[in-house]
């Protein structure tokens, strides 16, 4: 089993959350299609819908407001995995895409052909999973939704040129032509989230605010970094090199909760990742600083609910 406990403390919290957003994608779909055209996507929760449109318009509705038209060059994530309809325009039935006759490329990526013969609309969309607990923080703060035109900002043209890799292998999909658009997919997510951290002044409150401070970043990427330490409030203040009362304030502060009660949860949850992956109670209790299994078993079940007995016999049977 790998360690929960894979990187460093970093000069650059907020770049360490950035450097583990690493995908596994459960479905990408290339779509060919002609108005009118409609269809909904189920949700699917733990998981980020994105949508990249080629050719043509398609209008998103995530039920967070009037629906939104997006044309090429534009992107829209989904991050919460919400269900949502994507349709030529307003209005247009949408019956559940899983019944419109997917056909199978590869064992995640598929084609859709679907429409009325009208006008021409092309995209690509998929649904990929953050694995690391840090990506899922970063996930987790995230809006409904996030709407990016790839044009104007040096940033935006970077994305542009990922885009237009993708359209060009879309239009004619040769050998190994999922593989390419799959890895470019994620790619462009990734550059998608780091752009809405940089731009939207929400990522400046909450955990992701936190990561800008730089006594408060230092303590999370240092907790990261040790979970089976034994911290405590003097002890990460004292990494810091703040007193213990400012430091135990400005934690609470921008983090919404006690720095000891992020440690521990920071710990449940590392352990629900690596029990799901086949760890056991014995190794990451350990592993993660308790005395005993009896000890870590009663904060696992106190921090997520869940025997971690139950969590690790889930995803075997899963």
């Amino acid at each position: 089993m790998e360690s929960p406990t894979p990187f460093t403390p970093h000069s650059d919290p907020l770049g360490e959350a950035l450097h583990f957003l690493r995908m596994d994608g459960a479905f990408y779909c290339l779509s060919e299609l002609t108005a009118p055209w409609g269809f909904s996507l189920e949700p699917m929760p733990g998981h980020l819908w994105f949508h990249v449109v080629t050719v043509g318009t398609m209008w998103l509705d995530a039920d967070e407001g009037e629906p939104r038209a997006m044309r090429p060059g534009e992107l829209a994530l989904v991050p919460h995995g919400e269900g949502h309809r994507l349709t030529s325009e307003p209005g247009v039935p949408t019956p559940d895409i899983m019944g419109l006759g997917l056909e199978r490329i590869s064992d995640r990526y598929e084609q859709l052909r679907h429409g009325g013969g009208g006008e021409a609309t092309k995209l690509i969309c998929g649904a990929v999973r953050f694995d690391h607990p840090v990506a899922r923080n970063v996930v987790d703060v995230l809006p409904r939704v996030i709407h990016l035109e790839t044009a104007g900002s040096p940033q935006m043209e970077r994305m542009q040129s990922t885009l237009a890799l993708m359209a060009a292998e879309a239009r004619e999909l040769r050998p190994g032509g999922e593989a390419v658009i799959t890895r470019l997919a994620d790619i462009l997510v990734i550059q998608a989230v780091r752009s809405w951290i940089e731009t939207d002044p929400v990522a400046r409150t909450g955990w992701l605010g936190a990561l800008h401070d730089p006594q408060v970043g230092r303590a999370i990427s240092l907790i990261h970094a040790e979970p089976e330490r034994a911290w405590s409030v003097a002890a990460l203040a004292d990494q810091v090199a703040m007193s213990r009362s400012a430091f135990a304030a400005r934690f609470t502060e921008l983090m919404g909760e006690p720095a000891m009660q992020y440690v521990t949860r920071w710990r449940m949850h590392l352990a629900e990742d690596q029990l799901e992956q086949g760890g056991t109670v014995a190794e990451l209790a350990g592993r993660l600083g308790y005395a005993s299994e009896a000890a870590f078993a009663r904060a696992f079940k106190r921090v997520t609910g869940t025997p971690p007995g139950a969590v690790r016999r889930a995803a075997a049977a899963a």
